[in-house]
């Protein structure tokens, strides 16, 4: 019993589940002196008291623009968002105590970006690895505008609409192409396998895998959205667009975003059959799950059987070096290694500008490469085993803390549970999808990415000893509203 509850308290501790954020940022010298400052002003401004408004009104421009636009907007989008973050943060009253603006998921982010600093003033190539240090933080921003606006279900709904219709738009022109050809610009297929001239989809994002990563979550939040919504024309709306996501993603016979889908659509489907248990009679409580599991597996079989671009695409996973593509990967996961095992503890620095410096010392011949095609090995390689370990460390503290909150919605039957499934569901989907590529670090998905951790984040509330215990019941009885 001593040893149950001794593991239970380190895993406790581990998940940051009673880590004391109010008494912290009430005596952080840091937070005292900088939140507020200019909240005098912001008491006489009439454009402020409109801030969370504005703030929608940047990330709308950022999620609606991301995939048609270039990198470099994207870029002059994010610093407008980070520097009105900013300008909210200093002018910012003392939230409620029912109002967390910071969470364990912000933690362990900030402690992400502090192990980067370190990589970055240690790293062979200062100045490369400096600049991807920026862009980094612009990201990490983004999360935190992003988890402050989204604690409003008013503001989460838009963002997440809006997300849905851009990939509405995305997902239809990828099927124009599928049906009326569209030309390769790059060579994405093995010119000697009978996929060579198979048509991939990539839409108005130029790259079939990059598509994928970006209809990942777009799958997943438009499969939650039929239950979310609560008319029956936006659950037929929310059905058209799983279905059409669903079909350009498979279309871009990109194996990463296959896998992806797969993982995001099962996890989507457990949770929510998770979430429907107490309502179900024991049978559907016991065998809806493995049921749901055996009859997709048996769909994934007959499309393997009967669809040759689809069976091909499938073998060619495990055709180890004899694919072009998987023998690319493997040269360049090799040279990562080296990489990493000459500065395995804080790394090079971080992004591909320190990448492309560094590689050229370890590539095999005519393998160059952009990034190390894992998000796990490019990780590794930025900062070092120390930045792996965080990072792995947050995803765990998210998945934890998600977990924890979607109990929480779940005893009290409240509809936002949905878009917390499909955010867990995204994650999943996106870092199955990333081990085995890097699209993950392209704006159009790195936003996305962002953006479900702030989900997550911004349903975060602390729980005592008591709700913990309740929540972790296996099946607690809902309560009535």
């Amino acid at each position: 019993m001593n040893l149950v509850w001794l593991i239970n308290l380190v895993w406790q501790r581990f998940n940051l589940s009673y880590l004391p954020i109010k008494e912290y940022l009430a005596t952080s010298y840091l937070h005292r002196y900088s939140v507020g400052l200019l909240h005098s002003w912001r008491q006489s401004s009439v454009l402020i008291k409109w801030g969370d408004a504005i703030a929608v009104a940047l990330l709308s421009l950022v999620y609606a623009l991301a995939p048609f636009v270039s990198s470099s907007l994207v870029g002059v989008l994010l610093v407008a968002c980070v520097g009105f973050w900013l300008l909210l943060t200093l002018s910012d009253e003392s939230a409620p105590a029912n109002t967390p603006l910071f969470t364990p998921i912000h933690l362990l982010v900030l402690l992400y970006w502090g192990i980067a600093v370190i990589a970055t003033a240690l790293s062979p190539v200062k100045q490369a690895a400096l600049r991807d240090l920026i862009v980094l933080t612009l990201y990490l921003l983004l999360f935190a505008l992003c988890a402050r606006v989204l604690r409003s279900p008013r503001w989460r709904s838009w963002i997440i609409t809006l997300y849905l219709h851009v990939s509405l738009i995305i997902s239809i022109y990828g099927l124009r192409q599928w049906f009326f050809g569209a030309t390769a610009l790059a060579t994405w297929v093995d010119p000697q396998s009978p996929l060579a001239k198979t048509t991939r989809v990539y839409s108005y994002l130029g790259n079939p895998n990059l598509l994928a990563g970006y209809l990942v979550p777009a799958v997943a939040l438009s499969l939650v959205a039929i239950f979310a919504w609560q008319s029956w024309i936006k659950k037929a709306l929310a059905l058209t667009m799983f279905i059409v996501n669903t079909a350009c993603l498979v279309l871009t016979f990109s194996r990463g975003g296959w896998i992806g889908l797969v993982v995001a659509v099962l996890t989507a489907i457990a949770l929510l059959i998770y979430w429907w248990s107490v309502q179900m009679p024991p049978f559907w409580r016991t065998w809806s799950l493995p049921i749901m599991l055996a009859s997709m597996i048996g769909f994934l079989l007959l499309a393997v059987i009967f669809v040759e671009p689809v069976r091909l695409r499938i073998f060619s996973i495990f055709a180890d070096r004899q694919d072009s593509s998987n023998n690319f990967r493997r040269n360049v996961w090799d040279a990562v290694f080296e990489m990493i095992r000459d500065r395995p503890i804080i790394g090079i620095g971080p992004g591909h500008n320190a990448f492309n410096k560094i590689y050229p010392l370890y590539q095999r011949p005519r393998y160059t490469a952009l990034s190390a095609y894992s998000i796990f090995l490019e990780v590794a390689v930025e900062t070092g085993l120390v930045g792996l370990a965080c990072f792995l460390w947050l995803i765990i503290v998210t998945f934890n803390h998600a977990w924890a909150q979607m109990q929480r919605l779940r005893q009290s039957r409240n509809a936002e549970g949905f878009w917390l499934i499909g955010a867990i569901a995204t994650v999943s989907g996106m870092l199955a999808h990333g081990t085995v590529d890097t699209i993950w670090f392209r704006p159009e998905v790195n936003s996305l990415w962002w953006l479900m951790m702030a989900l997550i984040a911004s349903y975060w509330k602390p729980l005592n000893q008591g709700q913990t215990q309740q929540v972790n019941s296996p099946y607690p009885e809902p309560t009535v509203n």
